[in-house]
């Protein structure tokens, strides 16, 4: 059973996840706390891979009853407690009820209130290393392995024509062991007018077949959680990744062992990497935005990323 926190006896907001305890937020929070001007703490819950509904629950009404309780983010377990506990929520922003996922709780004039952060936070970072006007130039793929709601979301923002105009991926692959999270992935992105293609691959090597069909400059991205709170790559270690293409490894702690194929292959394939740090900042600041509500733009933003960098 989910071991609940104590009442708070501050302001508290918590990260609701599989193994808190080591993520670099519990070090930079109070750090960035200071900075905006935020008297609060964190807590960590942690919580099993697909838990019970009945536990998800329990943190949902542990913080919705706690005044001094103001909000959570969310991570690996986005869908499940969407699935589990949407009810109780007096509010759902757009993007969680399109892709049935939450990753920040927020309280807002006696209301309890849920969103989902990724559509947003991933497109930040991914504009932040995917070079302007690459796709028209190149012809490029994506490849999104994964069908988890952050792979739901980049597949959107990667798609979103209205967005981008002509400057999206020749086609998007979606790959994923599992047939109900694909076909929830054709329900959700189906609007899309980018070619979209869904393979189920129940073994890496599946994987490792659509990778290596992808034209030069494509992106690969791990959004399967291998290599963070489990051990593992969606990929074999023979597999060639594209010609000048980019690499994004979603995690940024952990054994990433994807990530460390890619940088095996760095310098004979002209990749250009990246991590999940700059996610993880944008990730952060904008639940913590959304909990306090406070503006985290410009100077703060930037204070942000600068301290988050330093201690990492």
């Amino acid at each position: 059973m989910t071991r609940l926190p104590e009442k708070a006896a501050r302001p508290t907001m918590y990260f609701v996840g599989v193994t808190t305890g080591s993520s670099s937020i519990m070090k930079v929070f109070p750090v960035w706390a200071k900075e905006l001007g935020l008297d609060a703490v964190i807590k960590g819950i942690d919580m099993p891979i697909h838990a019970p509904a009945e536990e998800y629950r329990r943190v949902v009404e542990f913080i919705r009853d706690d005044p001094l309780s103001l909000g959570a983010l969310v991570t690996t377990h986005k869908i499940d407690m969407y699935n589990a506990a949407s009810d109780l929520f007096d509010y759902l922003d757009p993007y969680a009820q399109r892709f049935g996922e939450l990753s920040s709780i927020s309280k807002k004039d006696g209301k309890l209130c849920a969103h989902a952060k990724d559509p947003i936070s991933s497109g930040l970072a991914l504009d932040s290393f995917v070079p302007k006007d690459h796709w028209i130039k190149t012809g490029a793929q994506a490849c999104v392995l994964g069908a988890g709601g952050s792979a739901l979301s980049i597949s959107a923002y990667l798609g979103n024509e209205e967005r981008h105009g002509a400057d999206v991926p020749s086609r998007i692959h979606l790959d994923n062991r599992s047939a109900p999270r694909l076909a929830e992935a054709v329900r959700v992105l189906e609007y899309l007018n980018v070619p979209m293609s869904y393979h189920m691959c129940k073994e890496p090597i599946l994987n490792d077949k659509i990778v290596e069909s992808l034209p030069a400059g494509s992106l690969v991205i791990n959004a399967t959680g291998l290599g963070k709170d489990r051990p593992g790559s969606p990929l074999t270690d023979a597999c060639q990744f594209p010609e000048n293409g980019i690499v994004w490894e979603l995690n940024y702690r952990g054994s990433l062992e994807f990530l460390h194929q890619a940088e095996a292959q760095r310098a004979g394939k002209n990749l250009t990497i990246e991590d999940g740090w700059t996610y993880f900042i944008h990730g952060w600041t904008q639940v913590i935005a959304e909990v306090f509500h406070i503006d985290i733009t410009g100077d703060r933003l930037a204070a942000c990323d600068r301290i988050a960098r330093e201690m990492r």
